[in-house]
């Protein structure tokens, strides 16, 4: 909001009340100098923008119709999708179904451009327009099993947990339901071979190109033509918000 050559902006206080204040054009105000609004911020600002929106300059310019490769590799961080690619690449190497190889693919796509907390049930939501529902199944239910041992098909308590959780910490209960129910679940194999695939898919030195699974996901990703984020499907919102994460509003 303008007024003759001043520029007004809103002051949210600590006890959640808002003022509209004026503040001179290219001076960004303290209050939003915040670490957590950094990634929203232009600066230096132009003449008349203050809150970020549209393509970030900062980010590789995603095509007009994306498709899942150019996720992978102009959005997801080279960490995440690395262990994607490795965890798929391991489901291949042993000889596992497509389904399962898919899943393995995308089980973390949340983590990698979205975000962590009940990353399992977003990312099923994410992909479930897209994929067979095994699939999106077996990456929703993933998030449960994964702090619960099966050593009949070789999967142990990860190491990793304990170091991060501490020894003694017990998932919630709406986990424990989760893998109860998914234990008596028709397709409890493939999420459980996505548990397997996944945690031992950390090899920081390992190279895999998206391009191993080309062919995989030209038969398991229903890739809409407009592009993912522009199909009006229920999530692509979710999408487009990988596309420009850095929007305001």
């Amino acid at each position: 909001m303008f007024s003759g050559n001043e520029r007004t902006w809103l002051h949210v206080r600590a006890d959640g009340c808002a003022t509209i204040e004026p503040s001179a054009p290219h001076e960004l105000p303290e209050s939003l100098r915040d670490p957590v609004l950094a990634n929203w911020i232009r600066e230096p600002l132009d003449a008349d923008t203050v809150f970020m929106m549209g393509d970030n300059p900062a980010l590789p310019k995603m095509p007009e119709r994306p498709a899942l490769q150019d996720f992978f590799q102009l959005r997801f961080s080279t960490i995440a999708a690395s262990h994607l690619l490795q965890s798929a690449k391991m489901a291949r190497e042993n000889g596992l179904d497509e389904k399962v190889i898919m899943a393995c693919l995308l089980h973390d796509i949340a983590i990698a451009g979205l975000l962590s907390a009940n990353h399992g049930y977003w990312g099923a939501q994410m992909v479930r327009p897209y994929v067979d529902e095994e699939v999106a199944w077996s990456i929703e239910k993933h998030e449960a099993l994964r702090y619960f041992a099966d050593e009949s098909v070789g999967y142990a308590y990860p190491q990793a947990y304990v170091d991060y959780f501490g020894p003694d910490y017990n998932p919630p209960d709406y986990i424990r339901a989760e893998h109860a129910a998914a234990r008596k679940h028709r397709w409890y194999l493939t999420e459980r071979l996505i548990t397997i695939n996944d945690i031992f898919s950390f090899d920081s030195a390992a190279a895999v190109d998206f391009s191993e699974f080309t062919d995989v996901v030209g038969r398991n990703f229903r890739q809409p033509r407009e592009g993912l984020g522009f199909d009006g499907s229920p999530v692509a919102h979710m999408w487009r918000t990988m596309i420009w994460p850095n929007n305001f509003l």
